[in-house]
């Protein structure tokens, strides 16, 4: 009876019982959870929770831990006949609970062991083996990876046993079956249309979280922005004018609202500041293989074990297309160990297509039915767009990088636009820094390069501090002349909107978001007439700033900050020497640095490396002959020190290729932004181009070098920063 019918079985084309798991060579017919992009696979196992369909009478018996499927993850209710709870009509074998085989039931009613039901429908059968009825929903089965025992095939991760990822997942218990989540079906084979199954937001006031670690006497509220200004020099005689008299306006953010660490540095924990809405997009083209792609896993694990349980993380992976591994789902102890299973399981393969990734992470932002008060995403990529930047649509003279962004995400979008940061970073010699610098800059964003393969966790590190301490939001700054006669001439501002009214009268800058203890600083430049019927003293200009405050629960009602000194200077009729501001000498020197590597690069780009070299070697004479410089200003050391690294890697066109490029655009994005990036050994606690680091980055970089992701051995050094002679001339 048994040989007569695996004969009926052969001769209706049914499988038999047997998985074979999936490979790199497998090409499924479907779309499953292991994408196909361009003759490839992601391993990635899609963690996209859905609402299930309320109509399914699909259900999985699952004796341990839940297997993915396209069905709803939940104990049968009923079964119609005896033999279908014993035996499978596939394989013929017992089918009974605790036998350490998931059983999958369909909705008409038969069931099979979840491994024959899924090697039978791989190929896009949807018939019942039993009764040939046709199904709505099949069951996928992927090859999830697993943690406790990693493979190395792929840029597998290999966990030492004191690993912090294997302490999260060890800490997180098997998931349990929840009747009352939402989210019902982790896994799925197909992306819905719409990205609105993002996990519900965490609306708990942030005062009332609480935050056992930490010694309660630490507390301290969020106070306001600080203002200051400096005029250039301290007075201006009558019978003089002076076009161009800069005005300084520094501003300073808030320390983190919450804790102090035992140092007296902003705790940057969950409780401590806004929760972030955050999609990081990975490339995981061919490139990216063996020791690139474990090193991106680690530096995600350590991602994702600093987010809070309110923090929403989304990873898209992309290649020749782009994939989205989950929706923004909270950070959980679940969350986590579900985030850290999908990145373990990527694997490297195709091209790159980085304008679909971002039209992708776009389409997370848009579709979201909830929004935590902070939202970013971070960018990261070795190789050049193959699918957008070489069509043939794009003029090859004038090579468009604003195609690659979604017009909805660039800073001069319509108010409805989604004013999003894109955090990018280059990985490696070979990625397209022109670019991703366009990249984050057309959308506000900053640009790291990432030269050492083993410094993308401190990078990733440096960028997390930043963003999970934000603590101002839209913030707007505006002057206004307050004596007649002035008017204002320009507002040094870097890549920050400033404009001036009609009159030159008044003007305005828009900041946007500041993390804790950040600082900004803009030169406002006037001109001032003569004028013998002036007072001994002439106030300048007024300061207002307007803000949200994202750490509070309701945050629609701007702070306005108004209350500000207003600058003055002294009109006598006859002055002595005067001293120049050092704070405003400074800033210059910062400006005219940023000047200089901006008309360098151009000049590099032309093919001129000479002429490159020659322009920073003027910047730093002029540099080195200032106030502020004479007296050792930290700044203008680390100005210099970056201006001589700029100098030596613009020695050939290959370096330039190389790496000078990547180094100069990331420094101009860290300047034209006063944010800090990565580049070089900036992330090193002795290197002297640290500029714009807050404690909340220090903070974070610090765990990152010191914990190693909870290994105990020591890092291992720095791949040497230079492979190229200093001595050699530029040609």
């Amino acid at each position: 009876m048994g040989s007569k019918w695996r004969k009926a079985k052969l001769a209706l084309g049914l499988n038999t019982c047997l998985y074979i798991p999936k490979t790199l060579e497998d090409s499924p017919a479907t779309a499953s959870a292991s994408t196909v992009t361009g003759g490839r696979f992601f391993d990635a196992v899609s963690l996209s929770p859905t609402t299930p369909n309320r109509n399914s009478d699909c259900h999985v018996d699952m004796p341990t831990t839940p297997t993915p499927s396209s069905s709803g993850l939940r104990m049968p209710k009923h079964h119609n006949s005896k033999s279908s709870k014993s035996t499978c009509a596939i394989c013929l074998m017992s089918m009974k609970p605790g036998q350490g085989h998931a059983i999958f039931t369909a909705e008409c009613s038969h069931s099979f062991h979840f491994n024959c039901i899924t090697s039978n429908v791989k190929h896009g059968n949807q018939i019942c083996p039993v009764c040939r009825a046709k199904w709505k929903e099949i069951p996928f089965q992927s090859p999830l990876t697993d943690i406790s025992q990693p493979r190395s095939r792929n840029g597998q991760v290999h966990w030492p046993q004191h690993d912090a990822w294997m302490t999260v997942v060890r800490q997180v218990p098997p998931a349990r079956l929840d009747t009352n989540r939402n989210i019902s079906n982790l896994f799925q084979t197909v992306e819905p249309s719409v990205f609105d199954d993002d996990e519900v937001v965490d609306h708990r006031p942030m005062g009332n979280q609480k935050n056992s670690s930490t010694d309660a006497t630490n507390h301290h509220s969020m106070g306001a922005i600080e203002v200051k200004t400096w005029p250039e020099i301290s007075a201006v005689t009558k019978s003089a004018s002076h076009n161009n008299f800069a005005v300084l306006v520094h501003l300073k953010a808030p320390h983190a609202v919450g804790l102090l660490n035992q140092s007296g540095m902003p705790v940057t924990g969950q409780n401590s500041r806004a929760p972030v809405d955050l999609v990081t997009v990975l490339d995981v083209s061919g490139s990216m293989a063996g020791t690139k792609l474990a090193l991106l896993k680690r530096a995600m694990g350590f991602v994702i074990q600093n987010l809070g349980p309110a923090d929403r993380l989304s990873v898209i992976a992309f290649s020749s297309t782009a994939r989205r591994l989950f929706p923004l789902r909270r950070m959980s102890d679940t969350g986590k160990q579900e985030a850290l299973q999908a990145v373990n399981s990527l694997s490297s393969n195709g091209g790159t297509n980085i304008a679909e990734a971002l039209k992708k992470s776009a389409k997370i932002m848009t579709d979201r039915k909830w929004k935590n008060p902070v939202s970013s995403i971070i960018l990261l990529s070795d190789g050049q767009d193959t699918y957008t930047i070489n069509s043939p649509n794009v003029a090859a003279t004038q090579t468009n990088y604003r195609s690659l962004l979604p017009a909805c995400m660039q800073r001069n979008a319509a108010s409805s636009g989604l004013h999003i940061p894109v955090h990018a970073f280059g990985f490696g010699a070979d990625h397209d820094a022109v670019s991703m610098h366009s990249i984050s800059e057309t959308s506000g964003g900053t640009f790291s390069f990432i030269e050492a393969e083993n410094v993308i966790q401190d990078a990733f590190a440096q960028c997390i501090g930043g963003l999970l301490s934000v603590v101002v939001q839209e913030l707007r700054v505006e002057v206004e002349c307050v004596h007649p006669v002035l008017r204002l001439n320009s507002i040094k501002a870097g890549s920050y909107n400033a404009s001036l009214a009609s009159d030159n009268k008044s003007g305005n800058i828009e900041v946007g978001d500041l993390y804790a203890d950040e600082e900004r600083d803009f030169l406002v430049m006037l001109d001032i007439p003569a004028d013998r019927s002036s007072n001994d003293m002439m106030t300048l200009i007024k300061v207002k700033c307007t803000y949200k405050d994202p750490t509070q629960s309701d945050n629609l009602d701007l702070v306005t900050l108004d209350h500000i000194d207003d600058v003055k200077i002294e009109r006598p009729d006859t002055i002595g020497q005067l001293i120049v501001s050092m704070e405003v000498d400074k800033q210059r020197n910062r400006l005219q640095s940023a000047e200089a590597m901006a008309e360098a690069r151009s000049a590099a780009e032309n093919g001129d490396l000479a002429a490159a070299v020659s322009v920073l070697e003027r910047c730093r004479k002029k540099l080195s002959e200032t106030v502020s410089a004479k007296a050792g200003d930290r700044l203008c050391l680390a100005l210099d020190a970056e201006l001589k690294e700029m100098q030596e890697r613009m020695a050939n066109r290959r370096v330039y290729e190389t790496s000078g490029r990547a180094y100069v655009l990331s420094g101009l994005s860290s300047h034209s932004w006063q944010r800090a990036t990565a580049r070089g050994d900036s992330t090193d606690s002795t290197s002297l181009i640290q500029a714009y680091q807050t404690p909340s980055m220090i903070d974070m970089v610090s765990r990152s070098q010191t914990m190693y992701l909870g290994s105990p051995a020591p890092r291992p050094p720095l791949r040497p920063l230079r492979s190229f002679p200093a001595r050699q001339q530029p040609r």
